[in-house]
């Protein structure tokens, strides 16, 4: 029997599926999952097509959206904007009081 290596990227096929599965590593994840979360996002859209929107190489974005990597916010950001997805911020846990 032959089995092939599982990749999620295979499965991301509609922004419903894309949303989801950024929503549930944002939710559970730590840095890491989410930096290797949104790579996935980029090679199911394609690389070539988010280097050319941000204005990165494929081999610089690769680098920077690799497990263990470190990228810059701003970096992150070009990605978030090129798969069409934004930060939103929720109030969680208690209200935080102004003085």
């Amino acid at each position: 029997m032959e089995t092939s290596k599982f990749d999620i990227a295979d499965y991301l096929d509609s922004n419903e599926m894309i949303t989801e599965y950024l929503n549930a590593v944002l939710a559970e994840g730590n840095d890491s999952d989410v930096i290797v979360a949104i790579g996935n996002i980029a090679k199911s859209i394609g690389m070539t097509k988010i280097a050319a929107e941000t204005g990165l190489s494929r081999p610089s974005l690769y680098k920077a959206l690799s497990d263990g990597s470190k990228p810059q916010f701003e970096t992150i950001m070009k990605v978030l904007r090129a798969i069409g997805g934004q930060i939103q911020i929720s109030p969680v846990g208690e209200e935080i009081s102004f003085s």
